[in-house]
């Protein structure tokens, strides 16, 4: 035996406990990620069948086996894909898995991804500000709400249950009166929060995939997305929580100590941010940080509980009033993905082969792509656990732009190569 050999089956020795854990870790992620994919695209297919089995709904009105009206497109678009998938894995066709190869390898410099990036942007303000003049109360009746709100805050024991829950989201009550207050319309810092939204989505995904054209193309599909452009520039129900939570993924590879400010930013701005946590944690685990670096931010994740738990308690809150464990809410909330993303036609197509493409690009050493496997079913478990312990929330189309954003920038990081794998 060779010393490069020997030294070689030393390493393997030594670090077999982790590569044996890593892959376990993997496919857990992955059986975990079919299953709340599965379910979510099974009330797609019949929307009815969760809610007649488990849900709170009369069962002699409704055909649990009745199709639903994206079923045909979710069933053949994802057969079509799939096997085209299975055929340039297996190399069946040669000159298709060449022509995709071409595609998968394809990158631009970095003054073209700028310039491309700008004009994005741009086209996508001048298409969305003409939404600043219209008056949201014709929208949304629940921004009166808000607006009643906005009198009050920072008042937070009004006997109002609904008031006092606006006002408790206090960095999002803050930055929205001064957008009506400061620049006389209400609607701006909801756009400006979406087109930060749109920017960094791009930004992390670069960043996960080193590929700038990964970086558009998250960017585009964000932006086609129905229930995205439906609420971006709308203050009742904004992206402000969507875009700090975000940020502080984004930051734990760049500025870690930012990351825990920026999370409570958005507990602060939506308190349905609060279960995101676990997502911190999980990316950094998975990040390159160094442990030292690990270890200092997830002390300052600890430090930020903290801070949240005593401005619960100090602070006069609905939280602590509103529990209520209902499983039969929590069936529902699964099902609502089929009746609330029913316009979101390209997420409901490409889903469930974006989720097999990450567990295979995780296997060829793209390590973000566990990191976002991780997140799809998380994000599509969160609705329904909150109105598993509560009877005061329920699940809004706005609630999946997390999802959107993080399925966007997995569209990125399957279909382009990633130059760094390990």
């Amino acid at each position: 035996m060779t010393l490069k050999s020997f030294l070689h089956l030393r390493f393997l020795i030594k670090h077999f406990d982790y590569f044996t854990f890593m892959g376990f870790s993997l496919n857990l992620v992955f059986v975990f990620a079919l299953i709340l994919v599965g379910i979510s695209l099974l009330s797609v297919v019949f929307p009815a069948l969760i809610l007649h089995e488990f849900g709170h709904i009369s069962t002699d009105r409704y055909d649990p086996f009745e199709i639903g009206n994206n079923a045909i497109l979710l069933i053949v678009s994802s057969i079509i894909i799939l096997s085209l998938g299975f055929l340039y894995k297996k190399n069946k066709l040669p000159s298709f898995s060449s022509s995709i190869n071409k595609l998968r390898n394809f990158e631009i410099t970095k003054k073209q991804s700028l310039i491309a990036g700008i004009i994005i942007l741009v086209v996508y303000s001048a298409i969305t500000a003409p939404e600043l003049a219209i008056d949201e109360t014709t929208q949304f009746p629940d921004v009166y709400t808000l607006l009643v709100a906005l009198e009050s805050f920072p008042i937070t024991d009004s006997g109002d249950t609904v008031i006092d829950e606006q006002n408790s989201r206090f960095v999002r009550m803050i930055l929205l009166g001064f957008s009506q207050d400061y620049l006389n319309n209400i609607k701006v810092i909801p756009f400006i929060s979406s087109v930060i939204l749109v920017v960094v989505t791009g930004i992390i995904t670069v960043q996960m995939s080193h590929r700038r054209i990964a970086g558009l193309i998250a960017m585009i599909i964000l932006l086609q997305g129905y229930t995205f452009l439906e609420y971006d520039t709308i203050a009742v129900y904004e992206n402000l929580w969507v875009t700090f939570f975000l940020l502080s993924i984004y930051s734990i590879n760049k500025r870690w100590y930012l990351s825990g400010i920026l999370y409570l930013l958005s507990v602060f701005s939506k308190a349905f941010a609060t279960p995101f946590l676990i997502l911190n944690f999980y990316y950094l685990m998975r990040s390159d940080n160094n442990r030292s670096t690990k270890i200092r931010t997830s002390i300052s994740y600890g430090v930020i509980i903290l801070i949240m738990l005593g401005l619960f308690s100090i602070g006069n809150t609905i939280y602590d009033d509103i529990i209520y464990v209902d499983f039969n809410r929590f069936m529902n909330g699964l099902s609502d993905f089929s009746s609330q993303m029913r316009f979101d036609s390209f997420l409901l197509i490409m889903i469930l082969p974006t989720t097999i493409g990450l567990f295979f690009a995780a296997r060829n050493g793209v390590k973000h792509a566990e990191s976002m496997l991780f997140f799809i079913p998380c994000l599509l478990l969160a609705g329904p656990l909150v109105t598993l312990v509560t009877d005061y929330f329920v699940i809004l189309p706005y609630r999946f732009i997390p999802l959107i954003v993080f399925f966007s920038i997995s569209v990125g990081l399957v279909i382009f190569r990633n130059t760094k794998s390990s």
